[in-house]
């Protein structure tokens, strides 16, 4: 994980809000995919891949987070 805290957090946040957010029109695909996860529908492989490709990058904000900002183990 050393790559990650070497990573500068600006362009950490950059792509997980990109990512978060694209495409922005007509609804963001992770809000979509969300939608599909809650109801049930999401089944299709490339939905799955889709979510987790929209999803990657906030997750490793929040890794990054949490070893930058999180308590320190002695």
């Amino acid at each position: 994980m050393n790559w990650l805290d070497k990573a500068p957090l600006g362009i950490v946040v950059a792509l997980a809000v990109w990512m978060a957010i694209a495409p922005i029109a007509p609804e963001p695909h992770l809000v979509e995919k969300l939608r599909m996860l809650s109801q049930g529908t999401l089944a299709r492989p490339l939905d799955i891949f889709d979510l987790c490709l929209h999803l990657a990058p906030l997750i490793l904000l929040g890794v990054r987070l949490w070893r930058q900002f999180g308590p320190r183990q002695r």
